[in-house]
């Protein structure tokens, strides 16, 4: 027989962010609960709205599946005495079975004799089962949690009914004190407070009819529609933003789009103020014009229908005018002074308490920055920028924009610095020093953002681990992981090859402070190298590829990354094999030797085999790239092979035997920066 089950939860309004991984979670649990309580089913359909998550599961099994299965129980020298009475153990086991020793079999498993019971357990009606449906519900996980009256209960929001129908009968549920109905509710507006479901296939039908489209798909793409619909009227173009469309999708359970207008005076604001006041302050969608310029337009969208529209249009008008009319005024307030009366005004702006204020942070990047592009080799012009944008970076954060729209920092920054003299390559940097701004965002594009992006970063991890403030688990409130992986992802972009720990060096020794920055300087470096394992997770690279690189001898996140894509890339050739042997047997042997001792004497040669593996030794450059020197150390191997068949490395005579093992430990040293080798899976 076919079945559908349908399970719904009303609850008071959930925040928009909350009800598509709500939807979803809610699905996963009760296809495992169907999964573990052996019953099957067919496609399972979700329904969510800011006010209800459901489920419609066709198909649905008339009863659980019967279980038929071998039970294994103890030996049988346990199981019985050597008269051949049953043992409190086997009486135990039985009974766990659901039967009596009488019903108990030996079988010989791997020499032993074991008691086993033929288990067959009839399964129960689905009607049955369903009945425990409130347990995956009450598991439910959400970021933030409430409890309500006197329960301790605790919930994304106030639970208000809960509908669970197998075809047109009640399942036998509760939650907390609410039990389980044919009765759900419309549109909080324009429907009713309770509406009978005759069967679970009504459900999505009987909730239209109440002006309720609980398919999110189908919400989505009526606003989809309607806001083209406005579009193509108005010869408008709208950029439907597909995140504010999810957000706009969750709020509503009627959806309809409608747009409003504001005085061109505004458009005298820059357009990023604009869109960020209807965007994500009002959740309105932007227009503009064919030749892309802004519309004094915003598009929105109400929860209901067209009825008293003009209202709800002339109330959204009122609300964007009071805000735009508070931008505007912060942006002819913050052209009153300049650039420097705000940098002073960020000495007494705390970065944190235990490491200064944020002009501090400007002058220790301004340091770092200049110590990069030296070793970048900027030129003049260049450098001129840098030091011009690194001194003055994060003037915005104290103006009147930025601190009624703190999404706008940098942003704010790169206009004001235009207006107020500076030069498009230091207002530009000004805006990409915060670039990525979240772990997969956009890198900057110019070389003194970039230059300027790393240094900040740099200096933020810096400080916040030299005053031990440093991540554990999943613990990172000052985000030092993402901006960890940016400067691994700028200097992938760029290809800039900049060893973490001579850098450190050098910024340390120019730093006039009082904050010790050499304790932790290894950490620094080992923890923006780690987040390359991040990267390599989106490139694809074999977790042996991963575990080696990242214990490369070099510091330089680039050359891990080329020597990660070389090892991949390479593996499958017919002489990798035997290459990375060679080498893995030099590392073995080569850590016998003594650290002191790196002098080799050719003197002590005593065949032409190791004078031949010295000269191979002396012509390899690890100055070279990555792929020269793989493909250098790959030439070595048959050398390498042949100094071992022709060479006892540990000699009776001691310096003999301390001479080649320091000429293995020279080539070790070129092998450290391919990584642990150990860890390379060889097929």
């Amino acid at each position: 027989m076919s079945n559908t089950f349908l399970l719904e939860l009303g609850l008071e309004e959930m925040p928009a962010h909350v009800v598509t991984p709500s939807i979803n979670q809610f699905a996963q649990r009760i296809t495992e609960f169907l999964k573990e309580n052996r019953l099957n089913h067919g496609e399972v359909y979700n329904y969510s709205t800011p006010r209800r998550l459901a489920v419609i599961i066709e198909d649905l099994a008339d009863k659980q599946e019967d279980i038929d299965e071998l039970a294994k129980g103890p030996a049988k020298k346990i199981a019985q005495d050597e008269d051949g009475n049953w043992s409190k153990a086997a009486i135990g086991f039985a009974k766990g079975q659901g039967g009596s020793p009488d019903d108990i079999f030996f079988q010989e498993l791997k020499g032993t004799e074991y008691a086993y019971i033929q288990k067959h357990e009839v399964g129960l009606p689905a009607n049955k089962v369903l009945e425990k449906i409130n347990e995956p519900l009450e598991a439910m996980v959400f970021p933030t949690r409430m409890h309500w009256g006197s329960t301790r209960f605790e919930y994304i929001r106030p639970i208000h009914w809960l509908v669970a129908m197998l075809d047109n009968q009640i399942i036998n549920t509760k939650i907390l004190d609410i039990q389980a109905g044919n009765s759900t509710r419309g549109h909080r507006f324009l429907g009713h407070t309770d509406i009978e479901i005759k069967t679970a296939t009504d459900y999505v039908q009987t909730l239209k009819d109440d002006f309720v489209f609980a398919d999110a798909l189908e919400r989505k793409n009526i606003i989809e529609s309607q806001i083209e619909k406005i579009a193509k009227d108005n010869d408008w173009n709208i950029d439907i933003d597909q995140d504010l469309l999810e957000e706009v999708n969750n709020l509503v359970e009627y959806p309809t789009a409608f747009y409003g207008n504001f005085d061109s005076k505004y458009l005298s604001i820059p357009d990023e103020v604009l869109i960020t006041s209807m965007k994500d302050n009002q959740r309105y969608f932007y227009a503009k014009t064919k030749d892309n310029k802004l519309a004094p337009v915003f598009i929105g969208v109400r929860n209901g229908n067209q009825k008293h529209i003009e209202n709800v249009i002339a109330g959204n008008e009122k609300v964007l005018v009071a805000r735009l009319e508070d931008a505007q005024f912060f942006y002819q307030e913050d052209q009153k002074h300049d650039i420097n009366f705000y940098v002073e005004k960020l000495k007494n702006v705390t970065f944190h308490v235990k490491i200064g204020s944020i002009f501090e942070k400007m002058e220790r990047t301004t340091v770092a920055a200049q110590v990069l592009a030296k070793y970048l080799s900027l030129n003049a012009d260049e450098l001129e920028a840098l030091k011009r944008a690194s001194m003055i970076y994060k003037f915005d954060l104290v103006t009147n924009m930025v601190d009624e729209f703190p999404e706008l920092q940098g942003i704010m920054g790169e206009k004001y610095a235009e207006l107020m003299g500076e030069t498009s390559t230091v207002a530009k940097a000004i805006r990409e020093h915060y670039m990525p701004t979240t772990a997969e965002g956009n890198l900057p594009e110019s070389k003194v953002g970039s230059v300027l992006a790393i240094a900040d970063k740099l200096d933020s991890i810096m400080s916040f681990f030299a005053v031990d403030l440093i991540p554990s688990g999943s613990n990172d409130p000052y985000a030092l992981r993402r901006q960890a992986y940016g400067i691994d992802r700028i200097m992938q972009y760029q290809s800039w090859d900049i060893p973490l720990d001579m850098i450190q060096d050098e910024i340390i020794k120019q730093l006039d402070t009082k904050i010790d920055f050499s304790a932790h300087k290894n950490d620094v470096t080992d923890f923006v190298l780690e987040r390359l394992r991040q990267l390599f997770k989106g490139e694809d690279i074999d977790k042996d590829i991963v575990e080696t690189t990242i214990k490369s001898s070099t510091k330089s996140p680039l050359i891990i990354i080329e020597l990660a894509e070389l090892l991949k890339q390479k593996r499958n050739n017919p002489e990798f094999k035997g290459m990375i042997e060679s080498l893995s047997r030099v590392n073995k042997l080569a850590s016998k030797a003594d650290s002191t001792n790196t002098e080799i004497d050719i003197k002590l040669f005593q065949n032409d085999s190791e004078q031949a593996l010295f000269d191979s030794i002396s012509k390899i450059d690890t100055k070279q790239t990555i792929e020269v020197l793989f493909e250098q150390m790959n030439d070595l191997s048959p050398i390498i092979n042949k100094y071992f068949d022709e060479t006892m490395i540990m000699d009776k005579d001691e310096k003999i035997k301390n001479n080649r093992l320091a000429q293995l430990r020279a080539i070790s040293d070129i092998n450290a920066i391919f990584g642990d080798l150990e860890e390379l899976v060889i097929k």
